[in-house]
């Protein structure tokens, strides 16, 4: 959501932001509904305030045995007009609406312009991208294993599910756990066991509704599947007012993730890449305006210590104005290194919502000794996908007989498992 008012002030400035997404100016059709708005509200207030007063006067006029039928009339016809500028404000006020909660964020200054994805600019690497001789693809090692079902899920679901068995179901859960004692023991964040299902309101609190309703699952009675945990930990802020001090605020939740993939036709169709159902550990920050930026560097850092912590190779990408997501003012994705495709895939995305969340949701704080709110920063990021994370560790670890050696983090939540084989039913 967008502030009005720095539109009304900056439009050339607002224009030129929305241009580096490749969007049309936008401005003039803004302040136009804007101020048809404003005369309609400011001739429905005058007419308000002479419907008041005549009603004053007809009654001094009947308490003088005086005629107030003019007045009467006056009434009559303010009323009429009242009912029609109040349908022609909320029409106007609905398009004005609609037009700006269909634009996305304004991004950062910094932010590099591009094209595409291929004008991402990359900040870091760790760690080195091994390709192992013969190196296999994670479904061809989980088929090989008899741990990771296709087919069985296919019987169940559909195409974008996967069945784990065994010890790599047990691995996938280790991951979730051993990601959120991380980041609740080490790293600050208060763990939540958000609903998975929720209401219009708070998908579109976080910028999902109404632009990307294709890319949600939706039930029978109204409710969303939730396609992150972002948005129900950042809807815990909604429509309150936090006092300073007690900012920020992190949380993270381990869910379930629900996404159509509406786009997706064609990508990724092998293996557990791209699922319409999938595990995430997710972070969330709220903070003061003036700290979000050091945040987002802190989250990204949380986000990267899980990977180090298992071992695998990867780098940090800050994304381009092509490529940056909808409620983003920035972005930096981390892509962890997967030597059976041979190539670096996305595995955590942390980015700076600044107010574009907080407007659409009603969400502030009140400075210390201040009466005046201001609408907090929000911030959200994979403390990392839980499915994209067991490929890589599947991947990273996979020995010439097709045994998986489990990274020394894991081995405590695996019972003391060092090795994945084909014969290990845990």
């Amino acid at each position: 959501m967008h502030d009005i008012r720095w539109i009304r002030e900056n439009p050339e400035d607002f224009d030129r932001i929305l241009g580096r997404r490749g969007i049309a100016p936008q401005a003039s059709t803004i302040l136009s509904l804007d101020e048809t708005r404003r005369s309609l509200q400011t001739e429905l207030q005058q007419l308000q305030a002479r419907r008041n007063d005549a009603s004053r006067e007809i009654g001094a006029v009947k308490q003088q045995g005086g005629d107030a039928g003019r007045l009467i009339d006056e009434v009559s016809r303010i009323k009429d007009r009242i009912a029609k500028l109040e349908a022609e404000e909320r029409q106007v006020g609905t398009g004005l609406q609609d037009l700006l909660v269909g634009l996305p964020n304004l991004i950062a200054d910094d932010v590099a312009d591009g094209q595409s994805e291929a004008d991402n600019v990359e900040i870091r690497r760790w760690g080195e991208p091994i390709v192992p001789a013969g190196a296999r693809e994670h479904f061809e090692l989980g088929e090989a294993l008899g741990m990771m079902d296709f087919a069985a899920a296919a019987k169940l679901s559909g195409a974008r599910f996967v069945v784990l068995r065994g010890a790599l179901a047990r691995l996938e859960r280790a991951l979730g756990q051993f990601m959120i004692d991380l980041h609740t023991r080490e790293h600050g964040y208060l763990e939540i066991a958000p609903p998975f299902l929720v209401r219009d309101e708070a998908v579109f609190g976080t910028g999902q509704l109404p632009k990307f309703a294709d890319d949600l699952f939706r039930t029978g009675t109204g409710h969303w599947l939730i396609p992150t945990a972002e948005v129900p930990l950042t809807n815990l802020v909604a429509g309150e007012i936090l006092e300073a001090e007690a900012l920020p605020q992190r949380v993270t939740a381990l869910t379930a993730c629900y996404r159509s993939e509406a786009g997706a036709a064609g990508k990724d169709v092998r293996g557990m890449i791209r699922q319409h159902q999938f595990n995430k550990v997710e972070l969330v920050s709220v903070t003061a305006p003036e700290e979000s930026d050091a945040e987002l560097e802190r989250m990204t850092g949380c986000a990267e210590t899980v990977l180090q912590r298992l071992g695998l190779a990867y780098r940090v990408i800050s994304l381009c104005s092509a490529d940056i997501g909808f409620a983003s003012r920035r972005t930096y994705d981390i892509e962890v290194w997967l030597p059976g495709q041979k190539a670096y895939r996305e595995i955590s995305s942390c980015s700076s919502c600044g107010d574009f969340q907080a407007r659409r949701m009603n969400a502030r704080c009140r400075p210390r000794g201040e009466k005046a709110t201001r609408f907090v920063h929000t911030l959200n990021g994979s403390g990392v996908a839980v499915g994209r994370a067991l490929i890589a560790v599947m991947e990273a670890g996979q020995q010439p007989d097709g045994s998986i050696i489990v990274p020394e983090a894991l081995r405590s939540y695996m019972g003391g498992t060092e090795v994945i084989r084909r014969d290990d039913h845990d």
